[in-house]
């Protein structure tokens, strides 16, 4: 059944009709971390992350929002979401924020982001350009976006992840686990899915194994006791 509109209802889409990225090599990073940060926060049932998703900060404003790369939200519940709609989230910004350049993007576009995110709110801001591997970074002080000059080593203070620079971006886990591309976490699933299989399929025999114990036991006993019964018959008591 379509809901009926009501007069002058704002209307909220889900879409602002662009694409998720520009190529390949964007879309990956985007996956990459929006994946590995689901994975890091799986556990904890009051982390929201998000890629691609449309933010609208101002309840009544259909056009003032913004759809980061990967965000998270500290303090907000799991689960679906058409958009992020501040208001309807105990007017929880997203906290952490990821920007993925691609060749397309321009300054303005970035100077755009930027303002947006330290309007409303963000308090840690990272941008990674894969092509150049340049990674610049910012964090809420004073109330405004200031940048950290020693980005290689820094540690997030929301996410506890440790970023590096190599040959390319390196993401370290609070436990010191490498972010996994999405090949690997995938890859990683199906070994461990398999794995499980094998200690199901092990445990499956060991439960076999007593069981025909348990039967043999039980055969022998019957048996004896048929026996035992037998010689009782023929006046043939037995010493216990």
């Amino acid at each position: 059944m379509v809901r009926q509109l009501q007069k002058n209802e704002i209307i909220y889409p889900d879409s602002d009709g662009h694409p998720m990225s520009d190529n390949t090599l964007q879309f990956s990073w985007i996956v990459k971390i929006k994946e590995n940060l689901e994975i890091l926060f799986a556990n904890d049932p009051n982390v929201f992350v998000a890629g691609d998703l449309l933010w609208y900060p101002v309840e009544g404003d259909n056009t003032t929002r913004r759809a980061p790369d990967a965000m998270v939200a500290f303090g907000r519940a799991k689960g679906y979401r058409g958009s992020y709609k501040q208001w309807l989230e105990d007017n929880i910004p997203p906290q952490v924020v990821f920007e993925i350049l691609s060749p397309g993007n321009r300054l303005a576009e970035m100077t755009a982001k930027f303002e947006f995110y330290d309007r409303y709110g963000v308090e840690e801001y990272y941008i990674y350009d894969p092509d150049r591997v340049d990674f610049t970074g910012w964090q809420r002080q004073g109330g405004r976006l200031q940048g950290i000059a020693n980005i290689a080593g820094w540690i997030s203070p929301r996410l506890g992840v440790r970023f590096e620079l190599g040959e390319e971006l390196e993401i370290y886990t609070p436990t010191g686990e490498l972010f996994l591309s999405p090949l690997e976490i995938a890859q990683k699933a199906e070994s461990a899915q398999l794995e499980a299989s094998r200690q199901q399929e092990r445990a499956t025999l060991a439960e076999e194994q007593v069981q025909l114990e348990r039967d043999r036991a039980d055969a022998a006993e019957q048996k004896a006791a048929i026996m035992a019964a037998k010689l009782r018959e023929l006046g043939i008591e037995l010493d216990v």
